[in-house]
């Protein structure tokens, strides 16, 4: 229903500074109060007097923002949504590794979403827990909600994925199908919190937001490690490459959207796609034994993947034979380690969890996974075998770099060698700059979000 009369008050909506999924709202004008109070009942938390963040344990804080924007803008109140913020608002990511496949991504968020509904009704006191224990698999636990007439209930799972697996009328009888269960594992209380919860409340937590509003308009890049680095600009990096390589003939599709550069042999071809969104693939690169035969093996990278990084793997194809690889010859463990050397070097944390063999930065910020079955069972089917990925986490990566069963080993160790010692320039994001993204009101039409044009895109 359109307001009758505009609300004096408008809300600022951005990334949060430190918190890699959630919104902060910045809240102005005589009404702010009111949209304040809307705010809290959807549960964003006051952080200052008028500035609320929104913290999800579902990562899907750009998704709800966009929704309490939607109704503010129809109760007549002015939103601004920054560019960073459009962004992770029109991007459609997806959980690696989902244990439930067969949800849609609308049903993926319900299940997240009665997760969330479950971790408030605990963080709020409404959901008292009794007792909790590991299955093996997992964090179970048994609580009882604080209302007249409450259930128990049987939790099963963590963060997004917990959920109410049974009901019962009293604690009584939750605490004794659960001793039946898990008594030689079961602790009273709650379970320790996860990270996911920890990294929730230091979000919640009151910061500048003044300090961070007063930062210089163009500051200073920092260094950081290569694999934190922008991406800068792709094309100019093909273009020198190219230059400097006069091996590689190149050429572009009718439409533009992409360049391919042939090697003279006809056995290496990479693939540059433009305008590829920064998730999805923007590179691709393939080895061939004659210039009519199958795959060799296959490597991809996203557009987010820093230029330094494409730059190393550039330069190893250009030294002539950096391809090479042997067809049939099964991957074995010694070829597995002479990739990863580096990243033993470098004392990334090294774990094998069934059939991933995973290599994490110290940080936490940066991995490589080799998947031995995939390599085992379907060595010719130039299936991704090698995952890089930097960013907050494995599940949300900045970027990835995949790689196939056959990719050589000296590549791979040239890649892992980068990652692991190399340095990059990173330009830090400041609030404020660029476009904003606009929902403005009017009595007389009923408000709508507006998409930046530059901004929306298709997952």
């Amino acid at each position: 229903m359109t307001p009758t009369h505009p609300i004096d008050a408008s809300v600022r909506l951005d990334v949060h500074p430190t918190h890699s999924s959630a919104v902060t709202a910045t809240l102005t004008g005589a009404q702010a109060r009111i949209t304040r109070v809307g705010l809290e009942a959807a549960d964003w938390t006051v952080v200052a007097d008028n500035v609320l963040v929104l913290v999800r344990i579902d990562h899907e804080e750009p998704y709800w923002a966009q929704d309490a924007a939607q109704h503010l803008a129809a109760e007549g109140i002015t939103i601004e949504i920054t560019p960073q913020l459009q962004e992770a608002m029109d991007e459609e990511w997806t959980w690696a590794n989902y244990p439930m496949p067969w949800c849609s991504r609308s049903e993926i968020r319900e299940v997240s979403n009665d997760a969330q509904k479950i971790h408030d009704d605990i963080r709020h006191g409404q959901l008292l827990i009794h007792a909790h224990a590991h299955d093996g698999h997992t964090t179970v636990a048994v609580g009882t909600y604080l209302t007249p007439g409450g259930k128990s209930v049987y939790l099963h799972g963590e963060d997004h994925l917990r959920q109410v697996a049974d009901t019962f009328d009293s604690p009584a009888q939750a605490l004794l199908a659960f001793d039946k269960v898990h008594a030689a594992a079961m602790r009273p209380g709650p379970a320790p919190l996860t990270d996911t919860e920890h990294a929730a409340i230091e979000a919640r937590s009151v910061f500048d937001v003044t300090a961070a509003k007063s930062e210089p308009s163009h500051p200073e890049p920092e260094t950081v490690p290569l694999y934190l680095a922008d991406a800068d600009d792709h094309d100019a990096l093909l273009d020198t490459f190219l230059t400097s390589h006069g091996e590689f003939e190149r050429w572009r599709t009718w439409s533009d959207e992409t360049t391919h550069a042939i090697h003279e042999s006809q056995t290496l071809r990479i693939e540059r796609v433009h305008e590829a969104p920064a998730h999805e693939t923007a590179w691709t690169v393939a080895a061939y034994e004659t210039p009519v035969s199958e795959r060799m093996w296959v490597l991809t990278a996203t557009a987010a993947t820093p230029a330094p990084v494409l730059e190393e793997l550039l330069n190893h194809l250009a030294d002539g034979d950096g391809w090479d690889t042997t067809i049939g010859a099964p991957v074995n463990e010694k070829m597995v380690s002479a990739a990863t050397q580096p990243l033993s070097d470098a004392s990334w944390k090294h774990t094998v969890d069934g059939r991933w063999i995973r290599w994490t930065a110290p940080a936490g910020d940066a991995g490589v996974q080799f998947d031995a079955f995939t390599a085992q069972h379907h060595p010719g089917q130039n299936l991704s075998t090698w995952t890089v990925w930097a960013g907050p986490d494995p599940d949300r990566p900045t970027w990835t770099l995949t790689a196939s069963p056959h990719t050589p080993s000296s590549l791979l160790a040239d890649l892992s060698e980068t990652l692991a010692l190399d340095t990059g320039l990173r330009r830090p994001q400041t609030a404020g700059t660029g476009h904003t993204t606009s929902l403005l009101t009017s009595p007389a039409a009923t408000p709508t979000v507006t998409a930046n044009a530059t901004a929306s895109r298709s997952r």
